[in-house]
Formats: C-alpha cells, structure tokens, sequence
C-alpha cells in the first residue's frame, strides 16, 4: 500500500444511501485501511458523545476513534449513521438510558390513552 497523497477518494463518486432508512451517508476512510460511514454533516461536540461512538477527522482526511476521556473542550467529532439511522435500533449506550427510553415510551402510550370519564354530578350516599 502506498502512502496517501491528500485526502482519500470516495468510491463510487457520491455518498451511499443507507439500505436501512434511505438516507446519505458519508463513507470515509479509517486509519485500519477500512471504510467508516459517518452521518454527513454532524459535528458534534466530542464530550457528548461516548468515546468508542467519537471518530476524529485527521489531518489526511481520514478517521479514527478518539477515546481520550475528558476530550479537549471544544473537540469536534463525527458519529456513524448507524447511530442516528431512524431504522436501527440504537445500541445499549448505557443500560440506565435504555431504561428510561422504554419507561418514556410507555409514558408517552398512556398520554395517548383516551381519557377518562368525568365522575358523575352526585355521589352515592355511602352512609
């Protein structure tokens, strides 16, 4: 393999669609000679993000994952598709949050549950 000579090329001249949702993805290279599809156009912040899920753009145009913990201030990073993928499960990120996504989930069917009927005019005498 030689050396890389500016930034790598993306194969097939545009961005991959995601089989999954449709959606643009953006496949750049990793520094293990292996392609990485990113969300394209996401820059988030890189302490808000989990430091396996945290690829840093290099130099060459290339990613790797970026574990430092606590990340420099205002890191940027990018995140995989398959994270923000609106037909992928999300992966455990921590168990607590998977918890409450399923707690929220369950709150947010009662909401939708008609609501009850109003109680009558006048109670029964109970004595």
């Amino acid at each position: 393999m030689g050396v890389l000579e500016g930034k790598p090329q993306r194969l097939g001249g545009g961005q991959p669609r995601c089989p999954y949702c449709g959606l643009p993805q953006e496949r750049v290279a990793g520094l293990e000679q292996d392609w990485v599809l990113l969300e394209p156009d996401m820059h988030p912040l890189a302490h808000t993000v989990l430091a396996e899920y945290r690829w840093i753009e290099l130099s060459d145009g290339r990613v790797t994952v970026y574990g430092v913990c606590p990340p420099v201030l205002f890191q940027r990073c990018r995140i995989e598709h398959r994270l923000a993928c609106p037909a992928q499960p999300l992966p455990d990120l921590w168990p607590w949050l998977t918890s409450l996504r399923g707690e929220n989930a369950r709150q947010a069917e009662r909401q939708n549950d008609p609501e009850p009927p109003p109680p009558p005019e006048e109670w029964p005498d109970a004595g």
